[in-house]
């Protein structure tokens, strides 16, 4: 009996693969706890070197889900509820198109979609882009469209993480908001996942797998978090995401 039969994975997962997404999912779990964001990315686009992303998005965001209320309390008194409000308008304007339009893609197509979507924006938060004013709630809102349109992909909090980390927002409000901001974004995108077939019961199976590792990643993400650079932190999370994003690309196109 070889390995594969060993362990009765949801998505039909081998249990190397399983394996690898669990160790991929603590990472994608420590990154967010310190930063903020970065976890849905990451995931994903380590996930699609080894299986199809897409059942694995719902995934993603019922794991984002968890992990806000695990780092609830540590970050509600630094929310800037007035961006992350204008934010999360724009998102519901997207998300459910978006999602539709996602859901009819071949697997192979939709791997190139995540992968280049990734790169791009990871290449705009390394540019060290900045506004040089203030920007209003209508500016926020129209972020929230395009973060609500990428969050079919699973990537909705890199474009609003490109455009917080372009303002002069202190770290813990920016790591607040953002939790925030895609906890939102995924309860709007899970509905509209379930009414397209992407929910399933394995999606749920695999939830509850995904729980202990969470727990964990999280935690020690977010010790961390208070002794140490978020600024720094955040650009090497950005570097790893183009690398992880610019190899992915490569197999999907190959």
């Amino acid at each position: 009996m070889g390995p594969e039969m060993l362990v009765d994975l949801p998505f039909a997962l081998t249990a190397m693969q399983g394996l690898f997404l669990a160790a991929a999912l603590f990472f994608a779990a420590v990154i967010r706890g310190y930063s903020g964001f970065g976890f849905s990315a990451i995931f994903i686009v380590i996930a699609s070197m080894v299986t199809n992303p897409l059942p694995l998005i719902p995934v993603v965001f019922t794991c984002e889900i968890a992990m806000t209320a695990f780092q609830a309390r540590g970050i509600r008194a630094h929310i800037d509820w007035h961006r992350a409000i204008a934010l999360l308008v724009g998102a519901a304007i997207a998300v459910t198109p978006a999602v539709a339009l996602m859901a009819r893609l071949e697997p192979t197509h939709a791997r190139m979609v995540v992968s280049a979507l990734i790169l791009l924006l990871s290449l705009i938060l390394l540019s060290g882009w900045q506004l040089r004013r203030p920007i209003g709630a209508l500016g926020h809102a129209g972020v929230g469209i395009l973060s609500g349109t990428a969050n079919a992909a699973g990537v909705g909090g890199l474009p609003t993480a490109a455009f917080l980390s372009a303002q002069a927002m202190p770290p813990a409000a920016f790591r607040a908001t953002m939790i925030v901001f895609l906890t939102g974004i995924d309860l709007m995108a899970l509905p509209t996942m379930s009414a397209h077939g992407l929910v399933t019961s394995e999606t749920a199976w695999a939830a509850v797998m995904a729980f202990p590792i969470l727990a964990l990643g999280v935690w020690c993400g977010s010790r961390g978090f208070a002794n140490a650079r978020p600024d720094g932190f955040r650009q090497k999370v950005v570097i790893l995401l183009a690398t992880l994003a610019t190899i992915s690309l490569i197999r999907a196109m190959f």
